[in-house]
């Protein structure tokens, strides 16, 4: 028998619970083998017995260690945190990060729509809109984190940094003959350690090369090589103007 909307939701709030307490084990009063048996329930509702042994064998390893690495690289990048208590409990990139790499790691494993549902679930909680389809390396930090899109055929590599307001995006899609948008890759590439600041959008198939940094309010639509400086141009000082005029 399927799940109603209802019934489906609280098993993924009873998969993100127990997920979250294996990947931070120090701040669950869960014991482990409960929380995987949690996992195993809860999976086997949604997804089928062999995904969730699956996803137990395989993915929730490579999640543990790659939500770690975002923490690590968190608190490297952002001197107002203390300690990682505070990152795990506080940052919204924490829960955004967890529900995108528990959604992409179902979505390789062929599960279609639940995906989406956690990552928008965790779009509403944080705002910070990660597509499950998205490749993301390790040690990826998000600062402050409103207003964040990353689309769907995104690639970012290792020791990538975002700031709010970043916009990985299409620039424009085809058609096939019978009027539906093309599932291609459409969204930029970013290599290892890009750093992007607040308010830019880069848009379309480009890539983003090595050691790059990306200033704010940057609207970017072509191919960027290793180790460059981008930045937008500089404020125009223009104090004699009223009611408007001159904006």
């Amino acid at each position: 028998m399927s799940l109603s909307i209802q019934q489906t939701r609280s098993r993924l709030s009873d998969l993100m619970d127990a997920v979250k307490d294996v990947v931070f084990p120090l701040y669950s009063d869960r014991k482990e083998e409960a929380a995987r048996a949690s996992i195993r329930s809860s999976l086997t509702e949604l997804t089928g017995a062999d995904v969730a042994q699956a996803f137990l064998d395989e993915d929730l390893k490579d999640i543990c260690h790659l939500i770690c690495t975002d923490v690590e690289a968190i608190a490297q990048n952002d001197p107002a945190a203390d300690d990682r208590k505070e990152i795990v409990y506080c940052y919204p990139a924490v829960t955004a990060m967890l529900h995108y790499r528990t959604a992409h790691a179902l979505l390789l494993r062929g599960v279609r729509v639940l995906p989406r549902m956690l990552t928008e679930w965790a779009h509403g909680m944080t705002g910070i809109d990660i597509h499950p389809g998205a490749t993301i390396g390790s040690h990826f930090a998000i600062d402050h984190g409103t207003g964040v899109v990353i689309g769907a055929t995104a690639i970012i590599g290792d020791h990538v940094m975002l700031y709010q307001g970043v916009t990985l995006g299409a620039k424009n899609f085809r058609y096939d003959e019978s009027g539906r948008p093309i599932d291609q890759p459409r969204h930029p590439i970013l290599e290892d350690n890009v750093t992007v600041y607040s308010n830019t959008s880069i848009l379309g198939r480009v890539r983003i090369g090595h050691d790059t940094v990306i200033g704010g309010n940057v609207w970017l639509t072509h191919d960027v090589p290793p180790n460059s400086r981008i930045l937008q141009g500089k404020a125009v000082y223009a104090p004699h103007f009223t009611g408007g005029d001159g904006i």
